[in-house]
């Protein structure tokens, strides 16, 4: 699973390099295997982010991109959109793409989290619920939900300073990390993508993906 998430990766224009970052050395053996670069990590890290933090510590770029490594049929074209968006705008610190909600159940769907934008195409919330609630169901009006897609980009000064900043009741409450940055002030860009993901995050979702992988080949 993780050398397509990587081999997806390296397929993106804009990264020139890929590291797995991880605490488990099974890891690190298995990405030296297929010829991937791994990375030792401290164990003790509660977000992605704060490990992707501890590697930039290490490794100094302009743009780092934190890919779950659960998601083997990562968009190379979603990395590129989301490095393009905070290329052509040097003021975006932190970048994540989404994607239109097309099926009614995923709205009501806890484990999809949804995000609402500002006109700048800032995040002004994510949260588990839906939003935006339709308050008046009778009036005929056209409503958009987004699904936020868990891939971040974010410059080295902004990523360094992560793990310094305190954790808000908001990521506490929804259980998720980047509530952090909008609790500190720190605006998201939201880019918009054709790009839905399909994670592994149970073993029921492993067939599904092969599925998946056998039609894309």
């Amino acid at each position: 699973m993780i050398q397509y998430v990587v081999e997806g990766v390296r397929r993106a224009r804009g990264v020139s390099r890929v590291v797995v970052a991880t605490e488990d050395e099974r890891i690190k053996a298995a990405v030296e295997a297929f010829g991937g670069e791994a990375i030792m990590t401290r164990p003790e890290h509660r977000t992605g982010t704060d490990r992707v933090a501890e590697v930039a510590t290490h490794l100094t770029a302009d743009i780092y991109v934190n890919v779950q490594g659960d998601e083997p049929l990562i968009d190379p074209g979603t990395v590129d959109a989301v490095i393009a968006e905070m290329t052509e705008d040097p003021s975006v610190q932190v970048g994540t793409p989404c994607t239109a909600i097309l099926e009614p159940k995923d709205i009501m769907d806890p484990n999809i989290v949804k995000v609402a934008r500002d006109f700048e195409g800032n995040a002004l919330y994510f949260s588990r619920a839906p939003i935006p609630w339709i308050r008046d169901t009778a009036a005929t009006q056209e409503v958009r939900h987004w699904k936020h897609i868990g891939l971040y980009a974010f410059r080295r000064d902004a990523l360094l300073e992560f793990p310094t900043l305190p954790p808000g009741e908001l990521e506490s409450i929804e259980q998720l990390e980047q509530l952090r940055w909008l609790e500190n002030g720190f605006p998201i860009r939201v880019v918009e993508t054709n790009y839905d993901a399909v994670s592994v995050d149970v073993p029921a979702d492993v067939e599904r993906v092969e599925k998946l992988l056998r039609t894309q080949k």
